[in-house]
């Protein structure tokens, strides 16, 4: 296989990042903005020893599932991995995805596997991070391309509501008019970094975060504040955000309120939540529910038990236990997060829930050395997934069962080899989609003892 080769390749797999995988003179290649079922004239643009990557030359064969894209920048931004395909082939891809990790990163051939919850396809997120930079001498905001932080001009997401476009927009033709510089990663000169919005789904409340690299233009944003608050009534809350550290992490840890409260509120499981901007919160609120009502099954509660809620962030699912539970234990690393806990816990009446703040394979040492063993055990683990510290101080508090919430499988599986081969098994499993459209899954898995 040669750089710049024309092969007829079919389409008959998908990797996790949304690649179609096809096979030519019996190399895999790996194409981008494919479906299952295509049959292509593929351009080969990258080579290796047993694989290659290739783009389309033209479509022979379209896929059955194979659908039009629905919006203009899909096969620009790094966001939609799967706006070309029907929205149940998306599904498909995902449970095999979920289903394929544990069976054969795993190794567990028992579980018992439940078929994905699918939710709506558009305007379900609660959460937009638009990038700002600066274009033809003028700032501009959107979502990065694949792989790398060349932002790609749009605001009006189909997977956000519409009205976080409308501020974005706003947002930035005052920046414009203000002659406010956007922040530039390579020289780290500019100011204003990102456009940061927060909903609250069934609250309907929003916060407006602009996050600068220093507050050199700070008398402009409180005006830009009182003038957004003003224009859009559903904005409770504007945050100037200072981050001068040259970092992909889109927050910093100073916060000024510009205008309204420095939090707002929502409900998810019928409890009252309070949101900072640094507090986790799961961006679709309807699936989150329905993930953390399958969270309290797998659980099997009785009113007796002790519950470790691990990476707890706002205290949403433990809160969403404490009616069902003895005693609730949030463990935290943001401090922000930790006090929203507290305070969503004290707004809702919970008085059997308590939360610590540190990093969650301390504070799990720290709880197995006092001796403490609670009955069940939430864990929702970042990306990479929980650390060697965690998982053994986890098995020396010996719960009954452990409950793991992923984002991803590959991690998720990994973790749960380790756990098996420390005598807590996989049980059942059932992947969520809670990003539609995208490559991103979560699941569900109950460990017994």
């Amino acid at each position: 296989m040669k750089k710049n080769e024309f092969h007829t390749i079919e389409i008959t797999g998908m990797t996790a990042e949304g690649n179609g995988v096809g096979r030519a003179e019996g190399m895999a290649v790996f194409v981008p903005h494919t479906a299952v079922g295509d049959v292509i004239s593929c351009k080969i643009v990258k080579t290796a020893k047993s694989y290659c990557y290739g783009i389309i030359d033209k479509i022979i064969t379209p896929s059955e599932s194979r659908s039009e894209s629905d919006c203009p920048v899909s096969d620009k931004c790094g966001g939609c991995t799967f706006r070309h395909i029907k929205y149940p082939a998306e599904l498909e891809i995902k449970d095999r995805l979920v289903r394929d990790a544990f069976l054969r990163l795993g190794g567990f051939d028992g579980i018992e596997f439940e078929n994905i919850c699918g939710g709506e396809e558009n305007s379900y997120r609660n959460k937009a991070q638009y990038p700002v930079a600066e274009t033809d001498g003028k700032a501009v905001c959107g979502f990065y391309s694949k792989r790398s932080h060349r932002v790609v001009p749009f605001t009006e997401c189909r997977l956000q509501p519409e009205i976080f476009g409308e501020i974005a927009g706003y947002c930035l033709d005052f920046i414009n008019k203000r002659n406010i510089p956007a922040y530039n990663e390579q020289t780290q000169t500019g100011t204003i970094r990102h456009i940061y919005l927060r909903r609250g789904f069934h609250s309907g409340e929003i916060m407006l975060c602009i996050v600068a690299k220093d507050q050199s233009r700070k008398d402009d944003l409180y005006i830009l504040a009182e003038a957004a608050a003003k224009k859009f009534p559903e904005i409770m809350s504007v945050i100037l955000n200072i981050n001068p550290e040259n970092t992909n992490v889109i927050l910093g840890k100073k916060n000024i309120v510009l205008a309204g409260k420095d939090e707002i509120t929502d409900t998810l499981c019928g409890k009252k939540i309070t949101l900072s901007p640094m507090a986790f919160y799961q961006v679709n609120t309807a699936q989150a529910e329905k993930l953390y009502f399958q969270a309290m099954e797998y659980a099997e509660l009785t009113g007796n038990e002790t519950v470790l809620d691990l990476y707890c962030g706002a205290g949403t699912i433990g809160l969403a236990f404490s009616d069902k539970a003895k005693k609730i234990i949030g463990c935290e690393i943001i401090p922000e997060a930790v006090e929203n806990a507290k305070e969503n816990a004290a707004a809702n009446g919970v008085e059997n829930a308590e939360f610590f703040c540190g990093d969650a394979g301390t504070l799990a040492k720290k709880l197995a050395d006092e001796g403490i063993s609670p009955d069940i055990a939430v864990i929702d683990p970042p990306r990479k997934g929980c650390d060697t510290l965690t998982l053994d101080s986890l098995v020396r508090m010996s719960p009954k069962r452990i409950v793991m919430i992923s984002c991803n499988p590959a991690t998720a599986a990994r973790d749960a080899k380790y756990l098996s081969e420390n005598g807590y098994f996989p049980q059942k499993a059932r992947a969520f989609d809670l990003f539609p459209r995208t490559g991103h899954v979560e699941c569900a898995v109950l460990f017994s003892k």
